[in-house]
């Protein structure tokens, strides 16, 4: 911004004014202060015209540092500094009028701090531009493990049907309303093994799909597994740490309640309005205790996958990447899963009832088969929509947490300029999430330097 033409332009701290060019100089030359006219008549140079929108110079991360001797123009690490490649010009600069730069987008995101609408545009971006290793994958996922919960309520189904068929077998005592329970038990038993497995290690492949997808880039399912197979230990053992962290008061709770029904506590007149009581404290104790863990703890699958750490060295890294932030990290969280039960209801439920109306009034193995069917492909839908929605959300609120912690959209950005000047996106571009990479990190440290954001 200028205070009217010809008026010194705002530049930052320690750096040195920029003169205009003299009158007839050489396009790009830079005046010194006593060099206000031209030499053989003294009149005064004309003001400069203004810069057009989307113009480079003079911003500071443009790498055109006015005054600057050759060689040392930018900061290092900026796109246009030391080691940046020719031809890419990082932010776009600010207009005449001010205009908000424009960071480059070569990806799923910009290579900038994210807004919410960055993150949803960005998972939906991902999913398209990878619809073999997003839907597709899940959708294999979520139908391996959903047949033993589907084979499980086909029969159960099928049981409540012919009592419903047979009241008289229900007051013979030939059947119960608890026929096919067991049936469902294992089945429901079996489909929270599974997934419990499968989806660890699908969020572990579509991190790394996003890994590569920010850069613009494509990696198909053999080789995100390739890269991910030896990090799927560490992903199911951060899964269960976090379990037994969120089970823990519960656990406790459940124990403590056990200990003073069987101590007799509740037995008297008024013990149940006391159970109550405990009961509702606890909740309300509870559901915080939950929420806080999980935003503190969200970031820990990306640190695994991306930065190669352990379980509880990428639980520690979560917990300093979402301090600070923990209400909008929580936010974005709870608007997720809120979005992602809509839509998992929304695509689920014609096929829910569909099964439903096959098992209850079907009376033939063929009628079970058809309900098993429909409740695993609507299963299936569901779930090949939500699972990657929500790996991408929480790869993506990892990318920003360290954009905005680490300045890491530095490196983005000149890893992208890197790309664009050779004209793909090579694989060494996932070392670059790698922790040594981030702005501000020890010069000695293995990885470029690229200095604290200004």
């Amino acid at each position: 911004m200028t205070d009217g033409p010809g008026s010194t332009p705002d530049v930052p701290p320690g750096w040195a004014a920029a003169q205009p060019p003299p009158y007839g100089a050489a396009p790009g030359s830079w005046a010194s202060p006593g060099d206000q006219g031209r030499p053989d008549d003294g009149q005064a140079a004309p003001p400069p015209p203004p810069p057009p929108p989307g113009s480079w110079q003079g911003h500071p991360y443009s790498g055109q540092q006015p005054g600057a001797p050759d060689g040392q123009q930018g900061r290092q690490g900026y796109p246009g500094g030391p080691g940046a490649q020719p031809g890419y010009q990082g932010y776009q600069g600010y207009g005449p009028y001010g205009q908000v730069p424009q960071a480059p987008r070569p990806g799923i995101i910009p290579l900038r701090p994210l807004a919410l609408g960055d993150i949803l545009d960005g998972t939906i971006k991902l999913i398209r531009s990878n619809p073999r290793a997003t839907l597709g994958l899940s959708a294999i996922v979520a139908a391996i493990t959903s047949v033993p919960l589907a084979i499980g309520q086909a029969v159960r189904l099928g049981s409540l049907g012919e009592v419903m068929n047979d009241p008289a077998a229900l007051s013979s005592g030939d059947a119960t309303p608890l026929d096919g329970i067991g049936p469902q038990l294992v089945g429901t038993l079996a489909t929270l093994v599974m997934t419990f497995v499968a989806t660890t290690v699908l969020t572990g492949i579509l991190t790394r799909v996003l890994g590569r997808a920010v850069f613009g880039g494509r990696i198909t399912v053999g080789e995100a597994w390739a890269l991910v197979r030896s990090r799927v230990p560490a992903l199911l053992g951060l899964v269960l740490v976090q379990g037994l962290l969120m089970l823990a008061p519960l656990i406790v709770a459940v124990l403590l309640f056990v200990t003073l029904t069987v101590a007799g506590a509740f037995d008297a007149s008024g013990g149940v309005g006391l159970a109550v009581v405990l009961a509702l404290v606890f909740l309300l104790l509870y559901i915080p205790y939950v929420l806080f863990f999980q935003s503190r703890f969200a970031l820990s699958a990306p640190a695994v996958v991306l930065e190669r750490r352990g379980v509880t060295d990428a639980m520690r890294r979560s917990w300093r990447l979402v301090k600070g932030d923990t209400w909008r990290v929580l936010g974005i969280l709870l608007l997720t899963q809120l979005l992602a039960a809509l839509i998992s209801g929304v695509l689920s439920v014609p096929f829910s009832i569909g099964g439903s109306l096959l098992g209850l009034l079907g009376h033939s193995p063929a009628a079970s088969l058809l309900a098993a069917l429909a409740l695993t492909l609507g299963n299936v839908v569901s779930a090949m929509i939500t699972y990657p929605f929500q790996a991408g959300v929480n790869g993506l609120l990892y990318a920003d947490r360290r954009m905005r912690a680490e300045a890491f959209d530095l490196v983005l950005q000149t890893a992208a300029a890197r790309n664009a000047t050779q004209g793909w996106v090579h694989a060494s571009v996932d070392d670059l999430w790698h922790p040594s990479y981030a702005a501000g990190t020890d010069p000695a440290a293995p990885g470029p330097y690229y200095g604290p954001r200004p």
